[in-house]
C-alpha cells in the first residue's frame, strides 16, 4: 500500500521576523493543508529550508507536524542527510515520534558512487525501519541514483518503497518505472511533469505548487485517477505558467514571496537565501492574479 497517492506537499517552513521557527504559523498552514485536499505533509525537505535548521529545530520540526497533522493526512519526515550516520539517527527519531515515513535525498557534496550510494540508503533504511521514498535531485546535490541502483534498493531493501523524481529526465524515470517493473511508488518532483510521469505510472507528487494552489495540484492528479485525462491535461496546462514564476528564482525564495503575496505572513528566508527581485516579484504576482488567486 503507498504511502499516499496524489498531491504531496512539500511545505515550506514560516519563520519570526528575528530568524526563529513560527510554530503557530506553522500549525495554520498544517490545518490549511488537511483542508484543502492536500494527500500528505512532506517536512523538513528543500522547500522547507532544511540545509539551514539545526538539527534540533529539524527535528522539534518533525515532531510538531506529526503531533499537529493528528493522523489527519499522512506525514513523511525529510531526514537525508550527507552523512550517513546523521540521516540514520533522524530516520530513527522520526520513526520514533510516529512520522509516517522517510523522505532521503541522495548524499551531496560526498559524491558517492553508486555502490556507495545503495550502501547509504540501505542503511539509513534499516535503521529507520519505516517506509522510505529515495529522493533523486541531480540538479541540487551533483547525484543521480542510476535507474539500475533504484531497482537493486526496491529489490534487495524491503521498506525502500518510492522514489520522488527531480531529474527531469523523462527517459530516466521510465527505465526506472520498466526495470522495477512497477514496484516503486513514482513520485513526481517537478510541478510541471505531474501528467507525464501519471502517464507512466506515478502515484502523484510532491509539490512546491500545493504551497499556494493545494485543490488544484490535488485535482490533476485526482482526475487523471478517475480516468478524466482531459480535465487532468487542462489542470497541468492551466499551472505551467504559474510553476515557472515559483522557479524563477531558487525554490523556495519565490514560493515564500507568494504565500506572503496572499497574506499567510510565513516570514522571511535564513542566509544565504535572499528575497527576491522585484522584477521577478511583480512577474509572480500577475501570474498568481492570472490563475486566480486573490492578492492582499
Amino acid at each position: 500500500m503507498s504511502l499516499f497517492k496524489g498531491a504531496g506537499v512539500a511545505i515550506i517552513t514560516p519563520f519570526h521576523a528575528d530568524g526563529s521557527i513560527n510554530y503557530d504559523k506553522l500549525d495554520e498552514l498544517i490545518d490549511f493543508h488537511c483542508e484543502n485536499s492536500t494527500d500528505s505533509i512532506i517536512i523538513c525537505g528543500t522547500t522547507g529550508e532544511s540545509s539551514t535548521l539545526t538539527e534540533e529545530e529539524h527535528m522539534d520540526c518533525i515532531k510538531f507536524t506529526i503531533e499537529h497533522t493528528k493522523k489527519r493526512i499522512p506525514v513523511i519526515a525529510g531526514t537525508g542527510s550527507n552523512c550517513t550516520r546523521t540521516a540514520m539517527e533522524m530516520s530513527k527519531e522520526a520513526a520514533e515520534a510516529g512520522a509516517d515515513g522517510v523522505l532521503l535525498v541522495t548524499p551531496y557534496y560526498n559524491k558517492a558512487t553508486q555502490d556507495g550510494l545503495f550502501s547509504h540508503y540501505k542503511a539509513v533504511a534499516d535503521e529507520a525501519k519505516i517506509p522510505v521514498i529515495l529522493y533523486s535531485v541531480k540538479s541540487r546535490t551533483g547525484m543521480n541514483i542510476e535507474p539500475a541502483t533504484v531497482a537493486r534498493l526496491v529489490n534487495e531493501v524491503d521498506n525502500i518503497v518510492g522514489i520522488k523524481e527531480a531529474s527531469g529526465d523523462i527517459s530516466q524515470i521510465s527505465r526506472i518505472m520498466q526495470m522495477t517493473e512497477g514496484r516503486v511508488d513514482l513520485y513526481s518532483g517537478n510541478d510541471d511533469q505531474i501528467l507525464p510521469l501519471l502517464a507512466l505510472g506515478a502515484k502523484g507528487v510532491i509539490s512546491v505548487l500545493s504551497n499556494i494552489a493545494p485543490k488544484e495540484t490535488h485535482d490533476i492528479c485526482e482526475k487523471f485517477f478517475a480516468g478524466d485525462l482531459e480535465g487532468s491535461r487542462a489542470l497541468q496546462f492551466k499551472v505551467l505558467p504559474l510553476v515557472e514564476k515559483l522557479f524563477c528564482e531558487v525554490n523556495p525564495i519565490p514560493v515564500k514571496k507568494a504565500m506572503n503575496l496572499m497574506g499567510m505572513e510565513v516570514g522571511g528566508l535564513r542566509m544565504p537565501l535572499t528575497e527576491m527581485t522585484e522584477k521577478n516579484a511583480a512577474g509572480l504576482a500577475r501570474a498568481m492574479t492570472d490563475f486566480g488567486i486573490k492578492l492582499v
